[in-house]
């Protein structure tokens, strides 16, 4: 007999659910306003700490000067960006949140990445420094494109 699907999400699971929930209220209340965006990913910031925080505020950062027509939001309560349509390209999963050794920041369909029949989408980062801001410069730059 299968489980319902209460029963077989973990409490973090079940969190991001109702997160999740939470947040498409919220966005359908703001639309496309975009301080109001920053105010959710700000506040998604305030509860990091340690890498998670550092790793989270410059993505931040870096998005909204490459890519300053991607509209803030948060997704599952993680700092992201999305298009005109209101599709996530870009978000940045802190390891704090399911308890994963690293964070890692990963496009979305929507993310113009193409390259052939196989591409990375998703990404681990374990520290940041001027190489991995270029490199992820680079990438948000192709994805928004």
């Amino acid at each position: 007999m299968a489980a319902k699907a209460s029963e077989t999400l973990s409490d973090i699971e079940r969190e991001a659910v109702k997160q999740r929930a939470k947040e498409l209220r919220e966005q359908a209340k703001a639309g496309k306003n975009r301080e109001a965006g920053l105010k959710q990913i700000q506040e998604a910031i305030d509860k990091l700490d340690g890498l998670d925080k550092q790793i989270a505020e410059a993505f931040r950062e870096l998005v909204i000067d490459v890519a300053p027509d991607l509209m803030p939001r948060t997704f599952y309560g993680f700092v992201a960006f999305a298009n005109a349509e209101g599709k996530v390209v870009v978000f940045y999963q802190p390891a704090s949140k399911f308890k994963t050794r690293y964070g890692t920041i990963s496009f979305d369909d929507p993310a113009h990445l193409d390259d052939g029949e196989v591409w990375p989408v998703s990404y681990a980062v374990l520290a940041w420094n001027a190489d991995i801001e270029k490199k992820f410069r680079a990438l948000v730059k192709t994805a928004a494109s």
